[in-house]
């Protein structure tokens, strides 16, 4: 089991996910049962070469007809007392898919709807009164789940929505700015014709189109582990001048992982001293979907007892003389304040090779750099791990030397941030009603560093956030979170995390956020209670992005300087003697794209 799987508030997390598959409904068998029992037919009789190029003819002529005859209906059904007309709003992209649609009579209109500007197809067909079934999302994974609106033909009758299957799934008022899927409140309906405005919507589960892909379901990574440790990552998960976090990956051939350590100065003597050897704890990792590689061991060594302000060389192994990696280095934070650099990072995301790119850039260009923060969205796909493994083959040589500091993004918590969890061993002085490690805290010199999760609770977060902050003396104070307070891009606004937190960031003179999540680079003018106020006095708010991913740039008039179609990483100096923070923004060629300079 994985150190995550038995916390509580996961399970409560994962509650409404898991009942709306694994229940049943009266005499009919669950769908839930029916794509297991279908995956595992895949895994025992098709080629690794044919799961992972499967289409959807080969696979509606792989399952049986009383498959096919159960997934087209078993997915939701609800009763209507008047005759209707349904409409099936599905993510345009899929075509044909859900498959049972056709099958079943409804008729594809020119109609679309805008969700999250991404455009949804509309299918219709008539109903009489009585049980209306409804079958899967698709095969494939869209945009988001399929949503309803329902137009009765029987003036005068008020019309009834009731005994809706899954019982999670709520019926509302179909309007631009409507939330589709109740457990996803961070999409919304941005354009759709007149004939839908004022129906009754039926919201369903975003988490739908994850749970039913069978199609690209299937992954071969380009990394697969080897016996040989990779993926070497250093995290903090305590005190950051008195230990350190190290992490890794190894075959399942190898079935225990050690850390071999010294100080830097003791090492580099004509007659060093011997090294310290420290166990690791060691969990099998299982990713069945990772087809050429579905069991992996990943290592998770806490180093203690440390010195402040010192540096170490390290090599991590099982033990065995052939078994070690490279030599690298780390140091830990000082005890006294002296003047550091850090670097920040938005999105990286898309085109992990370039933003690999763009990474070794910063650090070879800055090297004296103590440590990298990464706003949310570290990848595309969180719940895959083919895509943590491009992450980390592209982050090799970086992250092995400087510790990492990540934020959750919402593609790292699609459904539970399982893999995020198990990739990073972080600090777990969170807030006592979230789960460990997706909020926390540390000093570093005379800084602060909350990181928060916009993913969870907003409101959840904001008593710890309020104590962590008002607890600190640190003269210099930075938060850290995805979802921008004040966004860059077109049509978004995270306005229950602008209302909840940043009143406490004017509070207590937090300087800088840094955000993600807009895909177009922004750095807001000083704000205070909502307003542009003066240099000394406000909050600067800047989003970033690393990847290639790139969004438009909204006009907005708290914007001292954007720009658009430019893969960024910031880097920030916090010098001592005045008191002072110089910030820059360098481009993947190195050069310099927006500079401020902050005084205390």
């Amino acid at each position: 089991m994985t150190k995550h799987c038995s916390f509580i508030i996961y399970l409560i997390a994962s509650f409404i996910l898991a009942a709306s598959v694994d229940a049943h409904i009266d005499g009919k068998e669950s769908v839930h049962d029916i794509l297991a029992s279908i995956k595992q037919r895949l895994l025992e009789q098709k080629t690794h070469e044919e799961m992972v190029n499967l289409k959807l003819h080969a696979l509606l002529d792989f399952i049986t007809p009383d498959e096919r005859q159960a997934l087209g209906r078993n997915m939701m059904q609800f009763n209507v007392n008047a005759p209707i007309t349904l409409y099936v709003i599905t993510d345009a992209v899929l075509q044909d898919d859900p498959f049972w649609l056709k099958e079943r009579g409804f008729i594809k209109t020119e109609l679309t709807v805008d969700v999250d500007n991404d455009p949804f197809a509309v299918w219709i067909k008539d109903f009489e009164p009585g049980l209306i079934e409804l079958g899967i999302t698709a095969f494939q994974e869209p945009e988001g789940s399929y949503f309803l609106a329902i137009k009765t033909h029987a003036p005068g009758v008020e019309l009834k929505i009731d005994n809706i299957y899954p019982g999670q799934c709520r019926v509302g008022e179909f309007q631009i700015g409507a939330v589709p899927y109740v457990d996803d409140d961070g999409d919304e309906i941005d354009g759709a014709p007149e004939e839908l405005i004022g129906l009754p919507i039926v919201r369903t589960m975003n988490k739908w189109a994850q749970l039913c892909q069978l199609i690209d379901a299937f992954r071969m990574t380009r990394f697969p582990a080897v016996n040989k440790p990779d993926q070497i990552i250093l995290t903090w998960s305590d005190n950051p001048q008195t230990t350190q976090t190290i992490q890794w990956r190894t075959s399942t051939a190898i079935k225990e992982g050690v850390v071999m350590y010294a100080k830097k100065a003791d090492f580099n003597r004509f007659y060093p001293k011997a090294p310290t050897l420290v166990k690791a704890k060691t969990n099998a990792l299982e990713t069945p979907d990772i087809i050429n590689d579905p069991i992996i061991h990943r290592h998770t060594a806490v180093l203690t007892g440390l010195e402040p302000d010192t540096a170490y060389v390290y090599s991590v192994g099982d033990g065995s003389d052939e078994g070690w990696s490279e030599l690298a280095e780390f140091s830990t934070a000082p005890v006294e304040i002296r003047p550091f650099t850090f670097i920040y990072m938005g999105d990286a995301q898309n085109g992990l090779d370039r933003w690999g790119s763009l990474l070794k850039n910063a650090y070879r260009e800055r090297p004296d750099a103590a440590f990298y923060i990464m706003a949310g969205d570290l990848i595309n796909r969180g719940n895959e791990r083919w895509d943590w493994d491009d992450f980390f083959f592209n982050s090799k040589g970086v992250y092995e030397r400087r510790q990492l500091v990540p934020a959750i993004g919402n593609h790292e918590a699609q459904g539970h941030p399982t893999l995020y969890l198990e990739m990073f061993d972080l600090l777990k002085n969170g807030p006592d009603q979230v789960e460990p490690e997706r909020a926390y805290w540390f000093e570093y010199s005379n800084a602060l560093f909350v990181i928060l999760d916009t993913n969870f609770d907003i409101a959840a977060q904001t008593d710890w956030l309020d104590a962590t902050l008002a607890a600190s003396d640190a003269t210099w104070k930075f938060v850290v979170y995805h979802h921008p307070a004040y966004s860059s891009a077109p049509n978004r606004d995270n306005a229950d995390v602008r209302s909840e937190w940043t009143p406490l960031f004017d509070k207590y003179a937090v300087d800088m956020a840094l955000q993600g999540h807009d895909h177009a680079y922004l750095r807001t003018y000083p704000m205070k209670n909502g307003v542009r106020v003066s240099e000394d006095e406000g909050v600067v708010y800047i989003v970033s992005v690393s990847g290639v991913k790139m969004y438009e740039q909204a006009d907005r008039d708290y914007t001292a300087f954007g720009m658009t179609n430019v893969s960024t990483y910031q880097v920030l100096d916090i010098h001592i003697i005045g008191d002072r923070l110089l910030y820059r923004a360098y481009d993947i060629d190195g050069n310099l794209k927006d500079e401020i300079e902050l005084k205390k």
